[in-house]
This record gives C-alpha cells, sequence and structure tokens, in this order.
C-alpha cells in the first residue's frame, strides 16, 4: 500500500525562492516539490498552498482522515491560529510540525507555536530539508 502523505503550506511560503532569500533561500517550493516527488516514487505527495486561515482548516479536514500523514508548515498563523490547532485536535492523520528557518532564532512571538501541542512532533531550521525528513518520519512508522 502507497502511502499518502500531504503536504500544507501556509501564508507566504507561495513567495518562497522570492522572499528574503537570506532567511529561506532561492529556490521555490514547487521547485522542491517536484525533486521530491521524484525522489519518493512510491509515496502519494499532494500539495496546498494558502494564505488564508480557512482554506488551510478546510483542506486539514480534507485529508486528515483518509491520508497516513501530514507535513504542515503554518507559517505565520503556527503563532496565533486556535482554529488550525483545533483542527489538528479533530483530525485522525498524524501532523508533522515545519519550519524552514529557525523560529528560535528569530523574534520573541515566533518563539511560541500553537500547532505544536496537538502536532506528533516538529522540525525547524533545517530548510527545505525539513520537508524530506518528516517524510521520512512517516515512512518508518
Amino acid at each position: 500500500m502507497q502511502l499518502r502523505i500531504a503536504v500544507i503550506n501556509g501564508p507566504n511560503l507561495n513567495l518562497l525562492g522570492k522572499r528574503e532569500p537570506g532567511v529561506y533561500g532561492s529556490r521555490s517550493f514547487e521547485e522542491y516539490f517536484e525533486k521530491l516527488k521524484a525522489d519518493y516514487p512510491d509515496l502519494i505527495l499532494t500539495y496546498f498552498q494558502s494564505n488564508v486561515e480557512g482554506e488551510l482548516v478546510n483542506y486539514l479536514h480534507r485529508v486528515g482522515f483518509d491520508y497516513d500523514g501530514i507535513l504542515l508548515n503554518a507559517g505565520g498563523y503556527t503563532h496565533t491560529s486556535i482554529a488550525i490547532r483545533d483542527a489538528i485536535a479533530a483530525i485522525k492523520t498524524p501532523v508533522v510540525e515545519i519550519h524552514i528557518s529557525n523560529v528560535f532564532a528569530r523574534e520573541d512571538f515566533r518563539h511560541v507555536s500553537m500547532i505544536a501541542p496537538k502536532c506528533a512532533g516538529s522540525i525547524v531550521g533545517l530548510g527545505l530539508q525539513g520537508y524530506e525528513l518528516g517524510l521520512l518520519h512517516f515512512l518508518k512508522k
């Protein structure tokens, strides 16, 4: 049986490759995602990005009972969204929280994650490689 993993990115992550390259790098996420799919052809990988909190909640509901894992980079909503936290708590599929930058080396408000207590784990500060590490977590189950 092929594992189905959803990758979900929140606000401003559509600008990867353009946005603050010193923090986030110069590669677009779409480019990276294509490489991830090529490197893991036995997985069914889907990708969703939205800048809108409710759309992220709706997508978590959509995949949260049928998929084997979710990699979620909630962006700025990580620090503010009770709705996303509650959506993670409501679904069956385990979620791994991903952050490209080291949020603990940034502004104080980024040090608190509203979603982390409802996630299986968090990967922070390892760049885009964090998504692959999240995949490996699901492959070892």
